[in-house]
C-alpha cells in the first residue's frame, strides 16, 4: 500500500521569472487591469487561508495479465476512488468494476463500472516522469470497505486503486460578487482598494513568522514586471521575502528591494510583458521559488468585451493545498480561443454540499497521477456553482489539463457529474446512468464562456482555430490546424464520449446564452398596486404602474433591462430583476422592454399598449332597493338592491360596502341583502376601473312590518300562536273566499305566509286589480316567506288584499302579514 499525502509534486525545470504584486491582474492580451479583494482567513499562515489538507491511499491489484482484483476489505475512510497504472499513454482496455462500502450503514453498494478518464494532459504534461494513467472517479461518499475487479486482454502494469480522503471544509459560496473591468483608455485609474475585476475572492498573502507582514498593498500602477528576455529580475538579498503564489519570490517591499528593477512607477506597457498574478492565493511557505515562462511577446489581440466574470469559489474558497501541486508553473496560452465543456464522468446522486469536497479530491487524485494541477480549468455543480480550477489566474489563459492536444489556447469546463444517455445497467455490475444536466449548470457553463471568450473577442457561436499538439491523438494530426466550435465538447478534440449525449445537446443553448442578443423578451403583464388589468389586447393602469416581463436567457446573463415608454427609456434595472416601476402620463402608451446581454449585444420586446386612466368609474343606473323574496325575521327583511356601473376602459370588480361587505363581480348589476325592521339602512356600493380608480353610489331605505292583525278580514280566519311567526301570532283559513286587506304607504311590499304539504293557494290584489294566484304547498315547512312582492318608482298609498282559493284537500292558508319599503 502506499499513502500520499495530498499528491505528488511534478518536476521543476527552467522558467522566466514574474513578480507579483498584491490585488492586481493585467489580463493576458486585453489590457484589462483587474484588482482583487483580500477574502477572510480561515486558518494557520502556515497553511494559508481556506487549505483543506486530503490524502490519498493506494492499494494494489493483483492477479493475472487478464483480471486484477482487490479483495474485500476494510479501508481507511474516503470518499472518492479511481484506478490508476504505471504508463499514461496506456489506455485500459477492459472493464474495472468497484464496490464500497458505507461507513454510515455498513452496507455494502452494487457493482459499478467505472469510464474512462476524462481530463488529459499534453504531452510535455503527461509524458514526464511519474505520470499514470487513470480511470473517471466514483464519489462513493462516506466509505470504509472496497473491492475491485478489472478484467481485460491485456492490462495495464502497475493498477491500484486510489482512495481519496478529501477532509473538510471549503464552500460553496463565493466571497464577493465579481465587479466590473477596468479598461485602459477608460480615462480612470483602478485603485487596489476596490474590486473592478472578474475574480471572487483573494486571500491575502501570508508572511513568515521572522518577516514583518506588509499592512499596505503596492498599488496597481506600480506593479513593478520584468519582461522574459530583456531585464534581470529582482533579487531580494537583503530584505525578508515572502512566498507567492505561484511559488515565486517577490520582495516584501518593492521599494526595499537592493536589485536594479524597473521603476515601480511605470505600469506594465509593452506586450512582451506578463501579467502578474495577484495575492488572492494563499502563499506555500514551503515552496521553493521557481519561477515561470509565458510566450513573450504577447501577441495582438482582439479588443475585449467587458463581459463580467461569474461569480465562483477560489481555489482558497475550495480549500486547496498550494503547497501539494507543482508550484513552478502555470504556463500560459496567449489567448482563450475555444471552450472545452467536459463532464467528471463521477456520479450524480451528489449533495451539492460536498462539491468543494468533489473539487479537492479531483486535485488529489489529478496530483496522484503526477500531474502538475488539476485538469480544468473551472468546474460547475449541478446548484450552478462554479469552482475555479487550475491554478494561475482565473482571468489567465492558463494551459490545462483537458483536452489532449489542444490545451492551449483553450480552456476547459468539467460538469461534476455523469451526463451520458438516461439509461445503462448490466448482469455484473451497474454503469452509472447519466443525467439531464440542470437549468443551473447550463447557465453556469454559459456564463464562464461569455466571459472568457469575450475577453479574446471570440462570438461564443462562432467557430476558432486551434492546432494538434499531441503526435499520437486519435483522428487528429500533429502540427495540423483544425476549426472548431469556439463552445466546443470535449469529443471534438478527442475520441471520447464526453461530455456526456446529455450535455453534449445542450451545447447549442450553451452558445445562444453565452453570445446572446437575450432570447425571448417580452412583456409579460403591466399593472399598479391593485393588480393587473387587460383591455382587449392592452393593459390600463394608473399613472404608477409595474412592468414585469420574462426573457428564455437566463437573467444571470444580462447585465441589465430597461423599459422604454413611447421609445424613450425611463427605467433602468439590472439584469436579474424582471420588474420596474414607470409614472405614466394620462392617456394612450406605448410600453417594451429591451434586455442588454453580459456581452452588450441588446434586444427589444414587442410593444403593448398601456392606457393610463385617471377618470372614475361612473353609474348610469343609480342604486334602488326593493323587497325580495325568502324568510323574514325584525332582524332580516330580504331587500335586492339593483343598479348599473361603468367606465371607459372597464371595470376590475366591484363591492358592497354596507350594510355588509361583499364582493361583487365586475358585471354584476344586483345583489340580495337584507334589511334591518323599523330602521334605515344604507345600501353602500363602490366599483374600481382597471386602473384603480373608484366611485361609490348608496340608496337608503327603510323596511317595516305589517302583522296579519292589522288587515281587515272577511270570512272565517282563526289566530294561531306561535314562536315560529312573527310576532309570535298568525292568521289562519280555509275558508273560500275569505280575505285579508292591508292599507299602507310605500314603493314595495311583499306578503309573507307559512308553507306546508297541506297548505292551499290565494288570489292577489293590489288596488283591487288581479295580480297573482301563490299556491302555498311545499314539501318542507317553512315559516316567515315572503312570496310575492311588487314596487313602484316611488312610494304611494296603496292597498294589498289576499282571497283565500280554497283548494281542494288543502284549503287552508296561514299569513303573517306584509312588509313594506320605504
Amino acid at each position: 500500500m502506499r499513502t500520499e499525502a495530498g499528491g505528488a509534486r511534478a518536476p521543476r525545470g527552467r522558467r522566466a521569472r514574474i513578480w507579483l504584486a498584491a490585488g492586481t491582474v493585467l489580463v493576458a492580451g486585453t489590457g484589462a487591469v483587474v484588482a482583487l479583494r483580500a477574502g477572510s482567513d480561515t486558518s494557520t499562515a502556515a497553511d494559508g487561508p481556506h487549505v483543506v489538507h486530503t490524502s490519498v491511499d493506494s492499494l494494489d491489484l493483483t492477479g493475472s495479465s487478464g483480471e486484477r482484483t482487490l479483495t474485500a476489505r476494510s479501508t481507511k475512510a474516503f470518499r472518492m476512488l479511481a484506478v490508476s497504472w504505471q504508463d499514461p499513454s496506456v489506455r485500459l482496455d477492459g472493464t474495472v468494476r468497484v464496490r464500497t462500502r458505507s461507513s454510515a450503514t455498513g452496507k455494502w453498494s452494487d457493482w459499478q463500472a467505472l469510464g474512462a478518464g476524462d481530463a488529459q494532459p499534453d504531452p510535455a504534461e503527461r509524458d514526464r516522469a511519474g505520470v499514470r494513467g487513470g480511470t473517471a472517479p466514483l464519489w462513493a461518499g462516506p466509505s470504509d470497505g472496497v473491492q475491485v475487479k478489472a478484467d481485460g486482454k491485456a492490462l495495464p502494469k502497475g493498477l491500484t486503486v486510489d482512495l481519496v480522503d478529501p477532509g473538510k471544509g471549503g464552500s460553496t459560496t463565493p466571497a464577493m460578487d465579481p465587479a466590473a473591468y477596468a479598461m485602459p483608455g477608460d480615462g480612470e485609474e483602478t485603485p487596489t482598494d476596490q474590486p473592478t475585476g472578474p475574480e471572487t475572492t483573494s486571500a491575502p498573502e501570508q508572511t513568515p513568522s521572522d518577516s514583518p507582514a506588509e499592512t499596505t498593498p503596492a498599488p496597481a500602477d506600480s506593479t513593478t514586471e520584468t519582461p522574459a528576455e530583456s531585464t534581470p529580475p529582482p533579487t531580494p538579498t537583503a530584505e525578508p521575502s515572502q512566498s507567492t503564489d505561484a511559488g515565486t519570490t517577490a520582495p516584501a517591499s518593492p521599494s526595499a528591494s537592493t536589485s536594479t528593477a524597473p521603476p515601480t512607477s511605470a505600469a506594465p506597457t509593452a506586450p512582451g510583458y506578463l501579467p502578474s498574478l495577484s495575492a488572492a492565493y494563499p502563499s506555500c511557505a514551503s515552496a521553493s521559488a521557481v519561477p515561470h515562462t509565458v510566450p513573450s511577446p504577447l501577441p495582438a489581440q482582439p479588443p475585449a468585451t467587458k463581459v463580467p466574470a461569474p461569480p465562483f469559489v477560489t481555489r482558497a474558497g475550495w480549500g486547496a493545498d498550494e503547497c501539494a501541486r507543482d508550484t513552478g508553473y502555470p504556463d500560459y496560452g496567449h489567448t482563450v480561443k475555444a471552450v472545452f465543456v467536459h463532464h467528471t464522468d463521477t456520479t450524480n446522486t451528489y449533495s451539492c454540499a460536498d462539491s468543494p469536497s468533489i473539487v479537492r479530491s479531483l486535485y488529489a487524485l489529478h496530483l496522484h497521477q503526477g500531474w502538475r494541477d488539476l485538469g480544468y480549468n473551472f468546474l460547475v455543480d449541478k446548484c450552478g456553482t462554479v469552482f475555479e480550477g487550475r491554478f494561475g489566474g482565473a482571468a489567465m489563459p492558463v494551459i490545462g489539463a483537458q483536452t489532449y492536444g489542444f490545451n492551449t489556447d483553450s480552456m476547459g469546463i468539467a460538469a461534476i457529474g455523469t451526463y451520458t444517455d438516461l439509461s445503462g445497467g448490466d448482469s455484473t455490475a451497474s454503469t452509472i446512468v447519466g443525467a439531464t444536466p440542470s437549468q443551473a449548470m447550463v447557465t453556469a457553463i454559459s456564463r464562464i464562456a461569455a466571459w472568457k471568450l469575450g475577453m479574446s473577442g471570440v462570438s461564443p457561436t462562432g467557430t476558432s482555430t486551434l492546432t494538434e499538439g499531441a503526435k499520437d491523438s486519435s483522428g487528429f494530426t500533429f502540427g495540423k490546424t483544425y476549426t472548431m466550435n469556439a463552445v466546443s465538447g470535449h469529443r471534438n478534440g478527442f475520441a471520447t464520449d464526453c461530455p456526456g449525449n446529455q450535455l453534449y445537446a445542450k451545447l447549442g443553448t450553451v452558445r445562444s446564452y453565452a453570445a446572446g442578443p437575450p432570447a425571448g423578451v417580452g412583456v409579460t403583464s403591466v399593472g399598479s398596486a391593485s393588480g393587473t388589468a387587460r383591455s382587449g389586447t392592452g393593459y390600463v393602469t394608473g399613472t404608477t404602474a409595474t412592468v414585469r416581463w420574462s426573457t428564455s436567457t437566463p437573467t444571470s446573463l444580462l447585465s441589465g433591462a430597461e423599459v422604454l415608454v413611447d421609445g424613450t427609456s425611463v427605467a433602468k434595472v439590472a439584469g436579474t430583476a424582471t420588474s420596474a416601476s414607470i409614472t405614466l402620463a394620462p392617456g394612450r402608451h406605448s410600453v417594451q422592454v429591451r434586455a442588454t446581454h453580459v456581452s452588450g449585444k441588446t434586444a427589444t420586446s414587442a410593444a403593448v399598449t398601456v392606457t393610463a386612466d385617471t377618470t372614475r368609474p361612473t353609474y348610469p343606473t343609480a342604486p334602488s332597493a326593493q323587497l325580495g323574496k325568502g324568510t323574514v325575521n325584525t332582524a332580516a327583511v330580504p331587500v335586492t338592491v339593483t343598479w348599473k356601473a361603468a367606465d371607459d376602459n372597464g371595470l376590475r370588480s366591484q363591492a358592497a360596502t354596507s350594510p355588509t361587505t361583499k364582493t361583487l363581480t365586475a358585471t354584476s348589476t344586483s345583489w340580495s341583502a337584507t334589511a334591518k325592521s323599523a330602521t334605515a339602512t344604507k345600501f353602500g356600493l363602490t366599483a374600481t376601473d382597471l386602473a384603480g380608480n373608484t366611485a361609490t353610489a348608496s340608496v337608503t331605505r327603510t323596511a317595516t312590518l305589517l302583522q296579519e292583525s292589522s288587515a281587515k278580514a272577511t270570512g272565517t280566519w282563526t289566530k294561531r300562536s306561535s314562536s315560529s311567526y312573527l310576532g309570535g301570532y298568525s292568521a289562519s283559513s280555509g275558508t273560500t273566499n275569505a280575505s285579508l286587506t292591508w292599507t299602507f304607504k310605500g314603493r314595495s311590499v311583499a306578503w309573507i305566509a307559512s308553507r306546508a304539504s297541506t297548505s292551499g293557494a290565494v288570489k292577489i290584489y293590489v288596488d283591487g286589480t288581479y295580480q297573482a294566484t301563490v299556491d302555498l304547498k311545499s314539501a318542507t315547512t317553512a315559516y316567515r316567506q315572503a312570496m310575492w312582492t311588487k314596487t313602484w318608482s316611488s312610494a304611494a298609498q296603496h292597498t294589498l288584499k289576499i282571497v283565500v282559493v280554497g283548494t281542494s284537500g288543502r284549503p287552508t292558508v296561514t299569513t303573517d302579514g306584509i312588509a313594506v319599503l320605504n
